[in-house]
C-alpha cells in the first residue's frame, strides 16, 4: 500500500487526539445538571442552559465554515481551541444562576460548534479519497470514545472532590488538547478550490446536497431521542441502566469502525447508508419494547451500529458532492444541520412523551429516521453513487 493510501498518519493522529480529548473535557459536562441544581436551577432553567450551547453552536457555523474556506482549517481549530479552554477556566468563576452563567455556556457553545466542524474538515482533507469513509469512521471513534468515558470522568473525580475540581480537570483536559492541536499544518487545499465558493448558503442550496441536509436533519431528531430521553425511560421504567446502554452504543460503534469501517467504500456509500439508518430506527423501536436488561443493551448496539455507519457515510458524501472551495463550509453545515435536528427533536419528542408516554414517544422517534431514508433515495435517485 503506498504512503497516499494510508489513513493513520501523524497529522491524522495528532487531530485525532486533540478532537479525544476536547470530547473528554466537554463530555464531563455531562454532570453540569448537578450543579446547576445545587445553584437553584429547576429542569426549565437547566434545559434552557443546555439548550444555550446548542444554539450557540449552529450560530457560529456559518462563520466557521466561511473562516476555513478563506484562511483555512488550523486557525479554526486553534480558535476553536482557545476558547474551550477559556470556557472550562471560566466555569471556575461560576457561582450562581445569571447572565454571566449564559455567557460562559455560549463561549463553550461557540467552541464545540468551531472544533467539531473545523476537525472534521481537517481529517476529510487529509484521508485518501478512495478510503473517505473508513478514514472519517476512525476519525470519529476519537470523538465516540469521549462521549462514554466523559461521564465516567466525572464520576470519578465528584466521588473525590466538588464540581469545581471537575472544571478544573476539564481545563486541564482542554490545554492538552490545544497543545496536541498546535502542530498541525495546514492542509493541501482540495483540487478545484483555488478560487471562491459560494459559502455556507451556497452549500444549503446546492441541489445534489439537499437529500443529505433532510435525512442529516431527521437522523438527529431520532438521536435527540436518544440522547435526552434513554435516562427517563431507565429511571421510569427500571429497565437496565443508562450506562449500559451507552456503553453498548460506543463499543459497537468503534468495532464497527475499526473492523468494517472499509465496508462503505467497497460496496458502495449509498449503499451502505439505508442499513445504517434503518438500524438507529430500529434500536428507538426497541426502546419503546424495552422491558429488560438485554434488551436495553440489545438497543445500545442497534444504535451504536447505525451510528457507527451513518455519520461517516453522510459526511463522505458531503464532501464528495461539495463544490471544493466551499468544503469547509459544507462540513460546517453538515455539523449544524445535525446539531439543529437535536435541539428540535429534544423538546418535540418532549411534548410527545408529555402528551402520551415515553414508549408511544420512542416508536413514533423511531420511524423519522427511516422516513429520512426514504425521502434520500427517493430524490436521490438519479444518482447511482455517492
Amino acid at each position: 500500500m503506498s504512503a497516499r493510501e494510508r489513513v493513520i498518519t501523524l497529522p491524522f493522529v495528532l487531530a485525532g487526539t486533540a478532537n479525544f480529548l476536547h470530547g473528554l473535557a466537554l463530555h464531563g459536562y455531562l454532570h453540569l445538571p448537578g450543579y446547576l441544581a445545587e445553584l437553584g436551577a429547576g429542569e426549565v432553567t437547566i434545559g434552557a442552559i443546555f439548550g444555550l450551547m446548542s444554539g450557540a453552536a449552529i450560530a457560529i457555523r456559518p462563520l466557521a465554515g466561511r473562516v476555513m474556506d478563506g484562511s483555512g482549517r488550523r486557525v479554526v481549530i486553534v480558535a476553536g481551541g482557545v476558547l474551550h479552554l477559556l470556557a472550562c477556566v471560566l466555569f471556575l468563576t461560576v457561582s450562581s444562576i445569571g447572565p454571566w452563567l449564559v455567557v460562559v455556556r455560549v463561549i463553550q457553545g461557540v467552541a464545540q460548534g468551531a472544533l467539531f466542524s473545523s476537525l472534521f474538515t481537517f481529517a476529510a482533507d487529509i484521508v485518501p479519497a478512495s478510503r473517505r469513509t473508513e478514514g472519517l469512521g476512525l476519525f470519529g471513534v476519537f470523538g465516540i470514545l469521549p462521549f462514554s468515558l466523559g461521564g465516567l470522568l466525572g464520576d470519578f473525580v465528584l466521588a473525590r472532590g466538588t464540581y469545581h475540581d471537575l472544571f478544573l480537570v476539564s481545563a486541564v483536559i482542554a490545554l492538552v488538547a490545544l497543545l496536541a492541536s498546535l502542530p498541525l499544518r495546514e492542509p493541501e487545499r482540495p483540487r478545484g478550490a483555488a478560487g471562491p465558493g459560494a459559502g455556507f448558503f451556497g452549500a444549503l442550496r446546492q441541489r445534489d446536497l439537499l437529500p443529505i441536509w433532510v435525512v442529516g436533519s431527521l437522523v438527529g431528531v431520532a438521536a435527540a431521542g436518544v440522547y435526552t430521553f434513554v435516562k427517563m425511560l431507565v429511571e421510569q421504567e427500571h429497565v437496565g441502566t443508562v450506562g449500559l446502554f451507552f456503553t453498548a452504543y460506543a463499543l459497537s460503534a468503534i468495532v464497527l469502525r475499526v473492523f468494517f469501517g472499509w465496508v462503505p467504500d467497497r460496496f458502495g456509500v449509498k449503499r451502505s447508508l439505508l442499513p445504517a439508518v434503518v438500524s438507529y430506527g430500529v434500536a428507538l423501536a426497541v426502546l419503546a419494547l424495552a422491558h429488560d436488561t438485554t434488551s436495553m443493551v440489545i438497543a445500545g448496539i442497534l444504535a451504536g451500529v447505525g451510528h457507527g455507519f451513518s455519520f461517516p457515510i453522510l459526511s463522505a458524501l458531503v464532501i464528495t458532492r461539495a463544490n471544493p472551495a466551499d468544503r469547509g463550509s459544507a462540513m460546517a453545515l453538515f455539523t449544524a444541520i445535525f446539531d439543529a435536528g437535536i435541539l428540535i427533536g429534544s423538546p418535540v419528542l418532549g411534548v410527545l412523551a408529555h402528551l402520551s408516554n415515553l414508549r408511544t414517544m420512542f416508536a413514533v422517534a423511531a420511524i423519522v429516521p427511516v422516513t429520512g431514508a426514504v425521502a434520500f433515495y427517493l430524490s436521490d435517485r438519479a444518482r447511482v453513487s455517492g
